[in-house]
């Protein structure tokens, strides 16, 4: 694609297309769309962290009025499979059925019941009688391989489907590792080398929507389901595997989402919704209450240890990398997650030799899975925070540092063929990238020279910190998305895309692209989205694939819809096709000439060689084009109680060609507010049992609008040719920035570094004291 840059639609901050009706509150949301008779779905859930469920007694919950169905082990098949919404077959391990024997964390499902209100089926829960055979449970990763340990996953069908390591009989969830060149080489060059410790903690995506779904038994045998997902074609296949019916017998629909996060890429609720449903011959609504969310899925901790090694001008010797990922009871994302650790991160920097290890391991603490930045998020923290502290050594500006070291366009990585998320990887060189001008720019937003240094007198000091960050854009040579367009007969198009719009406004942008390549503005363009009846295949809303996977597919298919209107359009205006353009809602031909779209519809439809002007495209991959960005903090620390104020944030990105600046402005400051109250704040706090104690809003704080600091975001236009009129993602890379960037600003203020998180006010102070008594 070559690079035109005079866009008409493409690059403007247009309205979203479903911006007036969510403003106007109007029933969008799967909780609008309950139908007459809807049975209403609760879970019992275990109270142990590891235990064998002995018996099970419903007959009390069956035998209640107005209780219409109740499922467990003893009633369903067992079906094994993952919950993860990823492509097939799926990397991570076939560990899970509906519900099992056995119960690995407190909040494990154990029976569910559908009822004619709420209020029925939490009594009914409560009727159900279970007795349990407690076992010895693990909450430390690191003990997780020990000789002697619980076994989590004991049983003898969990499996994997592709051929990687796996060994639960070790709690072995994942196993992955690489190397380049010979690290005793790297450290024996090197005249500083740094070894070091990081850990990132639980939390939680805390979508406002919780999951939430609708399974309705259908007149001609077939079951629709109706959920909040991010993963619609996946939730069928998933459900279809569950049930050991045809995907045919199953309609899947994607109403608008309340937040998902990565949260909803997992096929978490709907199994069981659709075996109440079918077992019922009624519609049950199945939505988890707060706690329920906590307790879904997700971010992995993870234990990181890195070693680098530089020269005393700066230059890189070597990386080892070693990442342990708690996976928690199940392995949904536990290899695609650590990878990520790997393929995201140590491509940024030119490290001469490379090696890196990663671990994912069961525990009878809650499931990790998808989340924004997707392993990323964790190992960026150990990079960056270790990046200052060597620049630092040697006494060099952490800037100059970055703007010396890393990747460069035309560059390559080997770590993108041994860590790409395809299944042999790919081989890939930069093709883009605008990371200098983001650090530059970055720099002059935040006043990093006048700043930097200066962290004042009295108890409060302020401090700057900064970090670089590169993600990447859709799997290649794996995941597919396929779009549909089709001509009425005023000249507007339908669009039909199975991308899934989980309140990103994917279907405002697709529908830019289509309009962009038609010629006519927005009005004209009619989105549908995510219905697996009507809409083309799609993989989903995840790995930052939407604008450039999904987008290429449409500029495809809209670009033969363009085709045909102009073999119309030269045949009605006597002139050759080659000879005519579309814009304006009219083809044009010179001199003059031009005809209107819904004239050319009529045409077609009505007059002469009727046919119905339409196409279908469908688009894979073959690169991972990074966005990159370059993050900047400025913080208060209060040196009395450890409490941390981040003051201004500078988020300065290369997302290529921003197809809607607003929304690509939106997505990055979102992503930096989610960033810094991971840093802060969130963290999941247990009893000796392995309960959550803060599973609240109440107590588990996050921020909102009333925490944001002064938020500058700087979008650095780039041009990525493999992508939609330029496009590269946006939608991750910025969550990960805030936590390396605070700790290297509350170096920079008070002169300790914190690699653990998140940065409480115990911590802070913790520190200050451990430096004190030095």
């Amino acid at each position: 694609m070559s690079p035109k840059r005079d866009f008409k639609v493409v690059g403007h901050s247009v309205p979203k297309v479903d911006g007036m009706a969510l403003a106007r509150g109007g029933a969008l949301f799967c909780a609008d769309l309950l139908p007459d008779g809807c049975l209403y779905a609760r879970v019992l859930r275990s109270p142990h962290a590891h235990a064998r469920i002995k018996s099970i007694d419903a007959s009390e919950a069956e035998k209640m009025p107005g209780v219409h169905a109740v499922i467990h082990h003893g009633n369903l098949p067992r079906v094994m499979r993952t919950t993860a919404g990823q492509g097939a077959p799926e990397p991570s391990p076939y560990d899970f059925t509906t519900f099992d024997v056995k119960v690995r964390f407190v909040g494990d499902r154990v029976a569910a019941v559908a009822a004619e209100s709420p209020e029925l089926a939490e009594a009914a829960i409560a009727a159900i009688r279970v007795e349990y055979e407690q076992l010895e449970a693990l909450f430390d990763p690191r003990r997780a391989k020990q000789p002697g340990v619980p076994v989590i996953h004991d049983e003898p069908d969990c499996k994997v489907v592709i051929p990687i390591p796996y060994e639960p009989g070790r709690n072995l969830a994942s196993h992955v590792d690489m190397q380049v060149g010979d690290m005793e080489q790297a450290w024996g060059e090197a005249d500083v080398v740094v070894d070091r410790e990081y850990v990132t903690q639980y939390a939680q995506h805390t979508p406002i929507e919780p999951h939430v779904c609708l399974a309705e038994p259908l007149a001609d045998g077939r079951l629709r389901i109706t959920t909040s997902t991010q993963v619609t074609f996946h939730v069928r296949r998933i459900v279809a595997q569950a049930l050991e019916w045809p995907v045919s017998r199953l309609h899947v629909v994607k109403p608008r989402i309340g937040g998902g996060f990565g949260a909803k890429q997992e096929v978490l609720i709907e199994d069981v919704a659709a075996f109440l449903a079918l077992r019922s011959g009624r519609p049950v609504f199945f939505e988890l209450d707060r706690s329920e969310e906590f307790l879904s899925r997700t971010r992995h901790p993870m234990i990181i240890r890195l070693k680098t090694g530089m020269k005393s001008d700066g230059s890189l010797t070597g990386v080892d990398m070693d990442v342990l990922s708690n996976t928690g009871a199940y392995g949904t994302h536990g290899l695609t997650v650590s990878c990520n650790c790997g393929s995201k991160v140590l491509p940024l920097y030119r490290w001469p030799r490379i090696k890196f290890q990663a671990e994912s391991v069961y525990t009878n603490l809650p499931v990790g899975g998808a989340y924004r930045g997707y392993g990323a998020t964790q190992a960026y923290f150990a990079m960056e925070v270790q990046m200052d502290e060597m620049a630092c050594t040697i006494g060099m500006d952490p800037l100059d540092f970055r703007l010396k070291n890393h990747i460069r366009k035309g560059e390559t990585s080997p770590v993108f063929k041994a860590l790409g998320e395809g299944s042999e990887g790919v081989e890939q060189s930069i093709g883009s990238t605008g990371l200098a001008q983001c650090i530059k720019k970055g720099a002059r937003a935040i006043g990093w020279k006048r700043k930097r240094g200066k962290p004042g007198k009295g108890p409060i000091k302020r401090g700057l910190g900064m970090c670089t960050l590169m993600q990447g854009s859709s799997i290649p040579e794996v995941d597919m998305g396929a779009a549909s367009i089709k001509m009425n007969e005023d000249g507007s198009f339908n669009l039909l895309v199975g991308a899934t719009d989980l309140g990103t406004g994917s279907d405002t942008v697709l529908g830019q692209v289509a309009a962009e390549v038609l010629g006519v503005g927005m009005d004209k363009i009619v989105v549908r989205s995510s219905d697996t009846d009507v809409t083309p295949f799609d993989v989903g809303a995840y790995a930052s694939s939407t604008t450039y996977l999904s987008g290429e597919a449409v500029r495809k298919a809209a670009l033969d819809v363009a085709r045909q209107i102009k073999k119309v359009a030269a045949d009605m205006l006597g002139v050759s096709h080659r000879d005519c353009e579309l814009e304006g809602g009219a083809v044009v031909a010179g001199a003059g000439k031009s005809v209107s779209l819904a004239e050319i519809a009529m045409r077609s439809l009505y007059e002469k060689d009727q046919h119905q002007i339409a196409a279908h495209a469908s688009h894979i991959t073959h690169k991972s084009p990074p966005p990159f960005s370059a993050h900047f903090a400025e913080v208060e620390v209060d040196c009395e109680t450890g409490l941390v104020k981040v003051r201004k944030y500078v988020a300065a990105v290369d997302c290529g060609t921003a197809i809607n600046p607003r929304l690509a402005e939106g997505q990055t400051e979102g992503g930096v507010l989610n960033g810094i109250s991971y840093a802060l704040c969130e963290e999941y706090l247990f009893d000796e049992k392995g309960r959550m104690r803060n599973d609240s809003f109440r107590d588990y704080k996050i921020f909102s609008t009333r925490d944001l600091p002064e938020l500058v975001t700087i979008l650095v236009p780039t041009y990525e040719p493999t992508g939609p009129y330029g496009a590269k993602s946006v939608s991750e890379i910025c969550i990960n920035g805030p936590m390396p960037a605070i700790s290297n600003a509350i170096f920079d203020a008070v002169g300790v570094r914190l690699r653990t998180a998140p940065f409480t006010p115990e911590r802070v102070l913790a520190a200050l004291d451990a430096k004190g008594a030095e």
